[in-house]
């Protein structure tokens, strides 16, 4: 069952009538959707958030104009919801964790989805839950656009310069990680030497950067993109200060991320813990 909704005033945000004024974010965990409920209220939008039970943050309830949890799968409770507040605009912001998600409890519009794409892949899932709400009348939008701070321009972010060793390894890695991305498997891996020591699967970035530096020791090289045909509505790659502070504590060479989608989290920080543990950072 749903939590209880909790209607809140964003603060500062307009009364809105017109549902192409109204933007319903589907909240993962993390602080994106908090970023872009903010966003979209600087833009004069209102804004109606369905959190992911188990992934979002119930203080959401605080920045926006209604708002429920709801579990992984109840895929016709969320279109009705965000029908009954006549929202035109959705986006998707946040992680979901894929090892809570083995445990989805599917209505039966989800449960078909997922028979018909078994093997696919949640890359192909989510676009075609994505499908779905554009056919039932929503505009489903990048999330980003709402906080185009968080993108990269291409080229060396920090004070320090990748060495040779090191621009071989983020070339090497690219070519896998664009490989494994190709598989709907992951979208980082690590490299040492021309070693893969760690691939993402579904314990997603953080734990496959400690089992890389833990396997492969100091010197490592982490890559991270966006997998090839990727929908850039949903599940783009992410960095930030937390993915530094891991690999400093693990004494990676460098972080190199795909400037086409990756979002750049609490740079200042990243960048200091960065410059600080001698790690490249390069956007490409």
């Amino acid at each position: 069952m749903p939590c209880a909704r909790r209607k809140r005033a964003m603060p500062n945000a307009p009364a809105v009538a017109d549902a192409e004024e109204r933007i319903g974010i589907i909240a993962g965990s993390g602080q994106f959707p908090f970023l872009v409920a903010r966003g979209a209220a600087e833009r004069g939008l209102g804004v109606v958030i369905c959190g992911i039970a188990g992934n979002a943050d119930p203080a959401l309830a605080e920045f926006t104009e209604d708002f429920v949890m709801l579990p992984v799968g109840q895929l016709n409770k969320l279109i009705k919801f965000f029908k009954s507040r006549k929202v035109g605009r959705l986006c998707m912001a946040g992680a979901v964790s894929k090892v809570k998600a083995l445990d989805i409890r599917p209505d039966f519009r989800a449960a078909g989805l997922i028979i018909k794409l078994a093997g696919k892949g949640d890359d192909a899932l989510l676009r075609a839950v994505a499908d779905i709400l554009q056919g039932e009348g929503f505009n489903v939008v990048r999330p980003d656009d709402l906080v185009p701070g968080l993108r990269c321009s291409p080229g060396v972010l920090g004070k320090i310069q990748p060495d040779a060793y090191t621009r071989k390894d983020m070339e090497f890695g690219i070519t896998i990680a664009e490989n494994i991305g190709a598989m709907d498997i992951g979208q980082c891996v690590a490299v040492r030497r021309g070693i893969v020591v760690a691939v993402e699967a579904v314990e997603g970035t953080d734990a496959a950067l400690i089992r890389g530096g833990e396997l492969g020791g100091a010197g490592c090289t982490a890559v991270k993109v966006l997998k090839p045909g990727q929908d850039k509505r949903m599940d783009l790659p992410s960095v930030g200060a937390g993915t530094l502070e891991i690999m400093a504590r693990y004494r990676y060479a460098c972080l190199a991320f795909d400037a086409r989608g990756t979002l750049f989290f609490d740079r200042e920080a990243a960048l200091a813990e960065a410059d600080a543990a001698g790690i490249a950072v390069v956007a490409f």
